[in-house]
């Protein structure tokens, strides 16, 4: 006898009307409300420990990638379940239809269930990656920039020994951050539009696509010899970028226009915990140009 699966109702936005973050005014708490942390002592109240956590992702989400990627990088797979939601929404928010199949964990058919059986009446932003503890029942984190970090560093008994947040380069890694994150992360966006601010985002990102280039001329990732956290924040926007952002060449003619930076994008699209978890269906606009990714990526030896 087959096992009911519960899927959410196919997206009407007729009915249900389109997805909004709705903050009451006064409301000073972060939009990613849920920052609990995973440490390998358990000092946090989240133990590493393998079996116990699920991250519900979307392979759409660059943010969500950022932690498929890492689970990929430290060889975690066995570890750390993930799953996939839906790759549109309306006003429920991310959904489990057939398109990528059910809640394996809960049974859910919304994301926002999760997050009510954390919070009872929950008002705040529903978003993936969302980090679960199958211990506890209960929400840890949305904030993609900890679930990373916790999986690079956390996770050491499980991991293959991959160490991409050294202690020894994560502040320049926090720094290059600092300002790759604005000028290229969030900058994209704002570039493809029109009217003032949208060229002042747009010389910004070619200004930092152009200095990229010349950083990456000389060695294979962002940091030298070491692909690092570094790498994997930048690139799912790189992906994208032609398929999404770019997708009708308003920012610029492509990536291929910054021939080291494109290279780079290539060799890291080529490297198995990149190339798996990425899926252009699930995130390129309609009639979009992709280029070909899987174009030999010559680069320099490392220094």
């Amino acid at each position: 006898m087959s096992q009911h699966v519960n899927y959410a109702s196919p997206v009407d936005t007729a009915a249900h009307g389109e997805y909004r973050i709705i903050r009451t005014p006064g409301d000073e708490r972060p939009l990613y409300r849920f920052n609990g942390r995973i440490t390998a002592d358990g000092s946090s109240g989240h133990l590493a420990e393998p079996g116990r956590y699920h991250i519900y992702a979307g392979w759409f989400c660059p943010w969500a990638q950022r932690v498929t990627i890492q689970i990929a990088l430290n060889g975690l797979e066995d570890a750390v379940s993930v799953s996939y939601v839906d790759d549109r929404r309306d006003a429920r928010g991310w959904a489990f239809r057939e398109t990528h199949g059910p809640d394996p964990v809960n049974g859910f058919t919304l994301l926002r269930d999760a997050y009510e059986r954390t919070e009872p009446g929950f008002d705040g932003h529903v978003s993936v990656p969302t980090l679960w503890d199958r211990t506890t029942g209960r929400v840890v984190s949305n904030d993609f920039t900890g679930i990373g970090i916790d999986l690079a560093t956390q996770f050491g008994r499980w991991s293959n020994g991959a160490d991409t947040y050294p202690e020894d380069l994560r502040a320049e890694i926090d720094a290059l951050d600092a300002r790759l994150g604005p000028a290229v992360n969030h900058g994209v966006g704002p570039a493809a539009g029109t009217g003032e601010a949208a060229l002042a985002a747009r010389t910004t990102l070619l200004e930092t696509f152009a200095e990229l280039d010349a950083r990456l001329a000389t060695r294979r990732y962002l940091l030298g010899e070491r692909l690092t956290e570094a790498d994997v924040r930048l690139w799912v926007t790189l992906v994208r970028y032609d398929a999404r952002s770019n997708h009708d060449r308003a920012i610029n003619p492509g990536l291929a226009e910054y021939p080291h930076l494109w290279a780079y994008a290539r060799d890291l699209y080529q490297q198995k915990a990149f190339g798996s978890t990425t899926d252009f269906a699930t995130f390129s606009t309609p009639g979009a140009e992709v280029p070909d990714w899987n174009a030999p990526a010559e680069r320099p030896q490392t220094v």
